[in-house]
């Protein structure tokens, strides 16, 4: 196929996308549905723009931050982020130089003519970036400023990124697709029941944790959409115009383009309100007392992330969590290892070891192995024996090893497993951020009875924040519910929603 150098109309794409890593297509008769790998990347790209960083002093309001995703054969190699020196694409220079070749790009933003220069002479083979305001931005930041001028700088960039981009072989496109049926529902109706919201209910009964999880929704897509949406559809024609991206603006690919922008916005807010900001975070288990001597624990100065980190990497695994094939659960996975790096301070650090959802093995097909959950009484029909959990894939398609010297940390959606917890420790995993919702049960075919004995590692687990005032008072008398108490309630809740 010749290669494109202007960009695609969007909505042109079916929402059934087959992808050749993969078994299923995104949408199928009788599964949930699943985000496509496209709009999985695009999602990643837009949270990474907000990844938590000190404010620097001599910001350039003018310059957006971006984020950006490296994809190699269907994998996510790179996730890379605006520092205060560096930009997203200067960073994937520096980390990945001559092997950006032949991989695949999804920005936040259209980057730069400075980044896009060394990325086209990297060979990338394909260019795509969220159809808003660019890095360079447009946006009138003076309100005395002419209207419809486009500030000088920003016309200059948009010029020489249209030549660079005219004599490039990378293929510059657009790739937004509509979500499949039901996807923003379902990705609502599970972030609300998710593992973190589910703590929050367990350790105090008064709040409604539906209201809560509501007002945590609708506030991050508030937060959003200022960031990510241009809201006068005039003024995003005239955007869109500037960096030559007129067919967009024609009907109707103008109208689907708006629309699957603002439906992707949706899903990220409805993912992250997932993680209630409620006095919540990630607090680290205290080391049994016969560790504390042995020579295996983590260095002392590698005393984990800051809580906003922790939870911005613990959303990026549940993005990751809805590319699942798991009829039932989907889990995701995020190895950062934090390196010393020229020019690099505090998250700046952090590189990519690896990411990964669980799934069947690569390569089957739809419904060559069992989707029965563990409800059935055949045992020979259950998934638990077939599927690939998501530190295994996270493990196994890691974009490179692990340094004896520095500290990896393992972000993951649900209590690590008896099956995975070997794998962990033998990879030299130093930290795990996660939910101990499912610690120490036996569920038959898979059980969690590992995880609490995992004494070399140190464990962050999402749970109220210790200094916090008491969770519930009752008669005068504050109150937290035991783990046993919380499982009873759950219990009771299940049998009456069967009824």
């Amino acid at each position: 196929m010749e290669e494109s150098r202007r960009e695609s109309p969007a909505g042109q794409a079916s929402p059934i996308t087959t992808d050749a890593s993969s078994q299923t297509v995104s949408v199928v008769q009788g599964h949930s549905p699943r985000l496509s790998k496209i709009n999985l990347f695009s999602l990643l790209s837009l949270w990474l723009e907000l990844f938590p960083q000190a404010q620097a002093e001599d910001d350039d309001n003018q310059i957006r931050s971006v984020g950006l995703v490296v994809v190699r054969d269907r994998k996510v190699v790179g996730l890379h982020y605006s520092g205060h020196e560096l930009h997203a694409g200067q960073a994937a220079i520096i980390q990945h130089g001559a092997r950006l070749a032949d991989c695949q790009l999804y920005f936040s933003r259209r980057p730069c003519a400075t980044c896009l220069k060394m990325i086209i002479n990297a060979g990338v083979t394909q260019i795509s970036f969220w159809p808003g305001d660019p890095e360079v931005s447009m946006l009138r930041s003076d309100p005395h400023a002419a209207a419809g001028r486009v500030p000088e700088e920003a016309a200059l960039d948009a010029a020489a990124t249209e030549k660079l981009k005219s004599n490039s072989r990378s293929h510059i496109c657009l790739l937004l697709q509509p979500l499949a049926t039901g996807m923003l529902q379902f990705v609502s109706e599970t972030s609300r029941e998710c593992d973190f919201v589910a703590a929050l209910a367990d350790d105090d009964p008064g709040p409604d944790t539906e209201e809560v999880f509501r007002r945590e929704q609708e506030q991050h897509l508030e937060d959003f959409s200022k960031r990510f949406l241009i809201e006068d559809s005039h003024q995003h024609r005239e955007i869109l115009t500037q960096m030559h991206l007129e067919n967009f603006c024609v009907e109707p690919y103008f109208a689907n383009l708006r629309n699957n922008m603002k439906e992707l916005v949706k899903v990220l807010a409805a993912v992250a309100a997932g993680l209630p900001r409620r006095h919540y975070g990630f607090h680290r288990e205290p080391a049994a007392p016969e560790t504390l001597v042995t020579n295996s624990s983590p260095p002392s100065h590698h005393e984990g992330v800051s809580q906003e980190v922790a939870r911005h990497c613990i959303i990026q695994a549940r993005l990751l969590a809805y590319r699942t094939e798991d009829p039932k659960v989907g889990v995701g996975a995020v190895i950062w290892a934090s390196r010393h790096l020229a020019g690099l301070n505090g998250p700046g650090r952090l590189s990519l070891v690896g990411c990964g959802y669980n799934a069947y093995p690569a390569g089957s097909q739809y419904a060559e192995y069992p989707l029965m959950d563990d409800k059935q009484e055949d045992r020979k029909r259950r998934k638990y024996r077939y599927i690939i959990h998501a530190e295994q894939n996270a493990l196994t398609f890691r974009t490179r090893d692990i340094s004896p010297e520095e500290a990896a940390v393992l972000f993951v959606t649900k209590c690590p497993c008896d099956e995975c917890v070997p794998l962990i420790r033998g990879a030299g995993i130093t930290h795990i951020y996660t939910t101990d919702q499912d610690r120490d049960k036996n569920k038959g075919d898979i059980s969690y009875l590992r995880f609490s004995n995992l004494k070399e590692i140190q464990k962050f687990i999402w749970q109220k924040d210790p200094v916090a005032p008491p969770l519930n008072i009752i008669n005068g008398h504050a109150s937290k519910r035991t783990r046993q108490e919380a499982d009873e309630k759950h219990g009771i809740k299940k049998q009456r929603q069967q009824f």
